[in-house]
C-alpha cells in the first residue's frame, strides 16, 4: 500500500499545471459552500444572541392565572418560587430579569398600525441599549422619558411620526379590559428583518401600569446564560426541576405526529388544559426564534445543492482529464501489468490520485475559505444600520461546525472518486499484451 500512495502522489506532480487546474476547480467549490456554511450558521446565533441581549435573556417562563371560570390572566405575581427552582437546578446563569409585552393598536393623526409593545426595564439593561440600533433618537432622552416609545423606521413612517410625538394606544389590559395609554416617541430603530418590524419598545413601568398589573407584578421571567449553546441543556434541566415547584405545561414537540416547535406545542396545551390557581410555561430563545432555524436548514440544503451542482460541473472536468492520463501512460499501466501488478492495483492508483487530488483540492478551498472568511470578519460594518440584528458586536461572523466540514468532505470525496472510476476501470481491465502493443 506505501508504494500505492507514492507512485500516485509522483504521478501528480508529473503534470503540475494540470494537477493545479483541477485542484482550483475543487478548492473553489469547496470555498464557496463553506462560506455559505458559515454564514448561515452564524447568522442564526447572532439573531439568537442579539434578541436575547434585547430581551434579557435565552429562558422564558410566564404564568397563566386562573380562578374557577375566571379569565385567564396572564401575569407573574411572586416570582419566589421561579427563583428557588433555578437556584435548586444548579445550571449557570449570569442573571435573570423580567419583562412584559403586549400587541397593540398604535394611533397618530388617524393613522393606525399594529404594533408588539415590550416593556424593558432599559435603565438596567446595558445589553438591550447596546443591541438596539437607534436611527434618530438617544438613550439620556429615552431613559428620562416615563413613557418613552422606541419604535422601528418602518412603524414611524407608516405613521409619520418624528421624535418627539406623542401616539396613543389601544391595549386590551391582563384582565381583559380595554385600556388606552400615551407614548412619547423618543427612538426610531433601523428596520432589520420581520420580527423586529414589528416590535416596539418601552419602559416596564409604564407599560405595566396600562397593562393592569400591580407594582412588582410583570409578565415574563427571563434567565440569561453565559452562552446560547447552553440553552436546551439548560432549559431542560431547570424544567425538571421547576415542575417540583409549580404548575407548569408539558414541553412537548409533536402532536398526533406533526412536529412542532416547543412554543407552538406549549401554546396548544395551553387551550387544552384546565387548571386552577398559576400555571407555568417554560421556552427558550431557540424555540421563539424558530422560524430562524428553518431558514438556516433551508440555506443549508441550498449551500449542499450549490456544492453538488459546482462538483458535477468540476467532476466533468476530472473524467475527462483521467482518460486522458489512462491513454497518456498506457505503456506504463503494460509495464506494470507484465511485472505482476493485479487489475485491482492499476484501479487503486487511479483511484488513490483521484484522492489525494481532492485533498489537496479541500484543503486549498478550506484556506481560501479560511482567509476570505478572517478578513470580512475583520470589517466593522458598525451598528447603525439596517442589518445589525444579523451582526454580532458591528462585525459579520462564521461559525463553521464539525458536521458541515465532514459533509463537504464527504460530498467531495464520494464525487471525485466517482468521476474517476470510469477510466481507473477501462484502466485495470487492460491485458500487459494489449497496453504494450498500442500506439499513442
Amino acid at each position: 500500500m506505501k508504494t500505492h500512495v507514492t507512485i500516485a502522489l509522483r504521478n501528480l506532480t508529473r503534470q503540475k499545471k494540470r494537477t493545479a487546474l483541477l485542484a482550483i476547480a475543487i478548492a473553489f467549490s469547496v470555498m464557496i459552500v463553506t462560506v455559505i456554511y458559515g454564514l448561515t450558521s452564524a447568522i442564526s446565533v447572532n439573531i439568537a444572541e442579539n434578541f436575547s441581549d434585547i430581551l434579557g435573556g435565552h429562558i422564558f417562563i410566564t404564568g397563566s392565572e386562573k380562578h374557577g371560570t375566571s379569565k385567564e390572566i396572564s401575569r407573574i405575581s411572586n416570582d419566589q418560587a421561579l427563583r428557588d427552582a433555578l437556584k435548586a437546578s444548579g445550571i449557570n446563569y449570569s442573571y435573570v430579569s423580567s419583562y412584559s409585552s403586549t400587541f397593540a393598536t398604535i394611533i397618530f393623526e388617524g393613522k393606525t398600525t399594529s404594533l408588539l409593545i415590550n416593556g424593558i426595564n432599559i435603565k438596567e439593561n446595558e445589553n438591550f441599549r447596546k443591541r438596539l440600533s437607534l436611527k434618530k433618537g438617544d438613550w439620556e432622552s429615552i431613559l428620562t422619558t416615563p413613557n418613552a416609545l422606541i419604535v422601528p423606521e418602518k412603524v414611524a413612517q407608516t405613521l409619520n411620526v418624528e421624535i418627539g410625538d406623542v401616539v396613543i394606544a389601544k391595549i386590551e389590559t391582563v384582565y381583559g379590559q380595554n385600556n388606552v395609554g400615551e407614548f412619547r416617541i423618543a427612538g426610531i430603530n433601523y428596520n432589520a428583518d420581520l420580527v423586529s418590524q414589528l416590535s416596539s419598545y418601552t419602559h416596564t413601568a409604564h407599560l405595566n401600569e396600562i397593562l393592569g398589573l400591580l407594582p412588582g407584578e410583570y409578565q415574563t421571567f427571563a434567565v440569561r446564560l453565559p452562552s446560547l449553546k447552553e440553552t436546551d441543556a439548560a432549559a431542560m434541566k431547570y424544567y425538571d426541576v421547576l415542575k417540583n415547584y409549580v404548575q407548569v405545561f408539558d414541553r412537548k414537540t409533536e402532536a398526533n405526529g406533526a412536529p412542532m416547535t416547543g412554543f407552538q406545542a406549549l401554546l396548544r396545551s395551553q387551550k387544552k388544559e384546565s387548571w386552577e390557581g398559576v400555571k407555568y410555561r417554560l421556552f427558550t430563545i431557540n424555540e421563539q426564534l424558530a422560524q430562524i432555524q428553518q431558514f438556516v436548514s433551508a440555506a443549508d440544503t441550498i449551500g449542499t445543492t450549490v456544492l453538488i451542482i459546482l462538483f458535477l460541473i468540476t467532476m466533468v472536468g476530472i473524467n475527462n482529464t483521467f482518460r486522458m492520463i489512462m491513454y497518456e501512460r498506457i505503456k506504463e499501466i503494460g509495464t506494470m501489468r507484465a511485472i505482476g501488478y493485479q487489475q485491482k492495483d492499476v484501479k487503486r492508483l487511479f483511484l488513490l490520485e483521484a484522492f489525494f487530488l481532492g485533498m489537496i483540492g479541500m484543503l486549498a478551498g478550506f484556506l481560501l475559505a479560511g482567509i476570505l472568511m478572517a478578513i470580512v470578519s475583520s470589517i466593522n460594518f458598525g451598528m447603525e444600520n439596517e442589518f445589525f440584528i444579523l451582526l454580532r458586536n458591528g462585525h459579520i461572523t462564521f461559525n463553521l461546525q464539525f458536521a458541515k466540514i465532514a459533509t463537504i468532505f464527504i460530498i467531495v470525496s464520494i464525487l471525485t472518486l466517482l468521476a474517476v472510476s470510469l477510466p481507473a476501470r477501462k484502466a485495470a481491465k487492460l491485458s500487459p499484451a494489449q497496453a504494450l502493443g498500442t500506439e499513442k
